[in-house]
């Protein structure tokens, strides 16, 4: 782990599944059923190097390897909508399980002074219901999805969209943690103060190590500890 930073951030951006909720394996079996029912196709390989990225963009890439460029951005949107009913589903009825310590280190920085975001590349509406199921309507002081912005990870339009809503103009002043270098890539790109890979989620220490970052920590939860807080 680097050493302790010597001031805090004024915005903290922080990914969802598996970095502050768990994913135990729900959103790579709805992206082998949207793609299977689809007739994308794709190696499961693919799949782990595009956690974190927009779903949108990653049915896309895939589709265009066998439609046209047209037929490809409607099987994508297809795919798009059984991919979202496969994660409802699985979410509605199934377990929702936040990652130990996140919500308490969210708080902890947010009495401290910190803004903290949450950005996905989830659509809105599994968002809403993932947030109510844990209990996180009020947790963060906004949240920016995949449907927010032209872009998603590695670019670092989810980040700007925090910073713009919440008010912030010094990207140095913002700490961004993930646990895939997507996460890591988009807060480098951003030029962010600090990148923080977690080991909670898809990816291992040699994975993320390989990846520019300032910190890795093992969870969302020893985000305090950084800060001095």
């Amino acid at each position: 782990m680097a050493h302790k930073a010597n001031t805090s951030p004024q915005l903290l951006v922080t990914d969802f599944a598996g970095t502050t909720f768990r994913d135990d394996g729900a959103v790579i079996a709805a992206y082998r059923h949207a793609l299977s029912e689809h007739a994308i196709p794709f190696t499961d390989d693919e799949l782990r190097a595009k956690r974190g990225a927009s779903k949108r963009a990653v049915l896309e890439e895939f589709s265009r390897r066998a439609f046209s460029r047209d037929e490809a951005s409607a099987v994508a949107g297809r795919a798009l909508e059984t991919f979202e009913t496969a994660l409802v589903d699985a979410y509605r009825s199934g377990p929702v399980e936040d990652v130990p310590g996140a919500a308490t280190a969210v708080t902890r920085l947010r009495e401290s002074g910190v803004k903290v975001a949450l950005t996905t590349g989830f659509q809105r509406p599994l968002v809403n219901l993932l947030l109510g199921r844990l209990g996180w309507t009020s947790l963060f002081d906004h949240v920016v999805t995949g449907e927010d912005v032209s872009l998603g990870r590695p670019a670092p339009f989810l980040i700007y969209q925090a910073m713009m809503h919440l008010g912030i103009d010094d990207v140095r002043r913002v700490a961004v943690i993930g646990d895939t270098p997507l996460d890591l890539e988009a807060g480098m790109r951003a030029q962010a103060g600090w990148v923080i890979g977690v080991l909670s989620g898809a990816h291992g220490l040699e994975t993320l190590g390989r990846t520019p970052h300032t910190h890795i920590v093992p969870s969302v939860g020893d985000l305090p500890a950084i800060f001095d807080l």
